[in-house]
């Protein structure tokens, strides 16, 4: 049977990736893409201390598998929204990238 550690391990080294994006990339999608990845990985954490500290009464189960349920819906509020203003700002101009964004008037 696989650990916490390995969890917490595999979380940690997704959250990396997705903030080592976030602030390398220019395309704003891509900086989405790096978002959602450390919100997962922040799940996958959540839902393997969950499941540590399920007999401990810390924690039971079901509490981080809601509060995985919540980050997800703010998640995908965040995408419809982002994708939304990116829709818009991208049919004024030809690219999406963040540096030039300060010159967008709307």
């Amino acid at each position: 049977m696989v650990g916490t550690e390995a969890y917490v391990t595999l979380s940690a080294v997704l959250f990396t990736i997705g903030a080592v994006g976030v602030l390398t990339r220019r395309s704003a999608i891509m900086i989405f893409l790096c978002v959602e990845l450390m919100l997962n990985a922040a799940n996958l954490a959540l839902v393997a201390y969950a499941y540590q500290w399920a007999g401990t009464g810390l924690l039971t189960g079901i509490s981080g598998q809601t509060a995985v349920f919540i980050i997800l819906a703010v998640a995908a509020a965040e995408v419809a929204i982002g994708l939304g203003i990116l829709v818009a700002i991208f049919r004024n101009r030809a690219s999406t990238d963040v540096d030039a964004l300060s010159e967008v008037r709307l």
